[in-house]
């Protein structure tokens, strides 16, 4: 963890200024009827998980160039989490990924008490191969021909709820990369058939208190055809499950000029919004840092979240977390950047004028209901999020207190350096 000296020193630097913007955005946002020091306390309120794969250097399908003080198991993942965590106090949760994270459930938890972190979803992995596995996924896993290789993949899904239960997480995410790459290659029903057989399997070893998110990718690494391809067929899925089954959104799955945040209100209607893998994307699933592309659709998608929020519909109770791959940055500074993104389309999405825009809305008055979100979203809220990041013990500026620590030096010196050798995302 990081001294608390050094982000105080760098707090008081900017203490000052940070008060003064702040009064000055409180004045602005009064003149609208609205208190800065409320969106401030559900700002505070919200956190985002951070995926333990996300503090590792990324790669793509040809090469990988691994950073320094590269995490080598679980434990340094959770030291580097919990430093996300100690500089935002915006991701008080970590998802982990089975096999690649698995370790004795005590020594997790102790471990995660020591870094001051919780855990959120599990995450199975039947998307590669693992040494002594029996059975290859080569040809797929929950939707494989060979009655085998599907048994695996549902143990596999069951020991992660099993290992789950002992952390404290309280639902699993099962993505899988079943499809095929040529026509006729599969049956698209019968290959549907058995992946519902297979989830129905794992549905039924769900504790009572327990959630299920299934997770739709449009292509890759099956670039014909994809099992569970789209928002449609995962809604399907949650359908024919039951109630314990949601639909999880990853920003980056879906084709080109898909309207995501349409998909997320026609989930949150139908009561199957499970949650979310926030990151964004320029051409597909690219995993770029949350916001970095198009911040406007990630406040689009939280408008829809905000007026579900102010509605309660019945079951709305959605899971945030990040899912990201970096290749050319800091993982750390990354997570903590898109972490506090996540929170600004939050607190911008809070300053819609609500009754403004269903008058616009049922007068049709196009323009005046678009510039309703325009001017929430124009609107500098950092002084909000700064100063809900002081009253919690954080950094004002999460990066700048983080090079100041010199914690990458410091792990870099102690972690051994890893190979870039092959290529493939980690």
């Amino acid at each position: 963890m990081i001294d608390t000296s050094i982000i105080e020193a760098a707090n008081e630097t900017a203490r000052t200024a940070l008060k003064s913007d702040y009064d000055a955005l409180g004045a602005q946002l009064d003149r609208r009827g609205i208190s800065i020091d409320a969106i401030k306390a559900k700002v505070s309120g919200y956190g985002v998980a951070v995926p333990s794969w996300g503090v590792g250097t990324g790669g793509t399908r040809f090469a990988r160039f691994p950073g320094s003080g590269e995490p080598r198991h679980i434990f340094d993942k959770l030291d580097d989490c919990g430093v996300i965590q100690q500089l935002t106090r915006a991701t008080p949760t970590v998802s982990l990924h089975i096999p690649w994270d698995r370790q004795p459930a005590a020594d997790l938890n102790s471990k995660a008490a020591e870094v001051g972190l919780g855990f959120d979803a599990m995450n199975s992995n039947t998307f590669q191969d693992q040494p002594q596995q029996n059975q290859s996924y080569k040809f797929g896993s929950l939707s494989h021909a060979a009655a085998a290789t599907r048994q695996q993949a549902v143990d596999h899904n069951i020991e992660c709820i099993e290992l789950g239960q002992q952390i404290g997480s309280k639902a699993l995410t099962v993505w899988v990369g079943d499809g095929s790459n040529f026509p006729g290659q599969t049956n698209f029903t019968r290959q549907f058939e058995r992946y519902l057989d297979a989830m129905r399997s794992i549905y039924q070893r769900l504790p009572d208190d327990w959630r299920i998110f299934t997770e739709h990718k449009m292509y890759e690494p099956a670039f014909y055809s994809t099992v569970v391809q789209d928002w449609g067929t995962n809604y399907l899925i949650a359908q024919e499950l039951g109630p314990k089954a949601f639909c999880l959104v990853d920003l980056g799955h879906h084709a080109p000029n898909v309207n995501i945040e349409m998909i997320v209100a026609r989930l949150i209607q139908f009561g199957k919004l499970g949650g979310f893998h926030f990151n964004d994307s320029k051409y597909g699933d690219d995993d770029l840092d949350t916001g970095s592309i198009d911040p406007y659709r990630l406040f689009l998608i939280f408008n829809e979240l905000v007026d579900a929020e102010l509605r309660s519909p019945k079951g709305f109770d959605p899971a945030h977390m990040l899912d990201q791959s970096h290749n050319v940055t800091d993982p750390i500074e990354s997570l903590m950047v898109s972490a506090m993104e996540v929170q600004r389309a939050y607190a911008l999405a809070l300053l819609v004028d609500r009754d403004a825009l269903s008058g616009h809305q049922d007068a049709n008055d196009a323009l005046m209901a678009t510039t309703t979100l325009k001017q929430a979203f124009r609107t500098d809220v950092e002084p909000i999020l700064a100063m809900a990041r002081l009253e919690k013990n954080a950094a004002i500026d999460p990066v700048a207190a983080y090079r100041a620590s010199g914690y990458r030096t410091k792990i870099a010196n102690e972690r051994p350096a890893v190979s870039g050798a092959g290529g493939g995302i980690v």
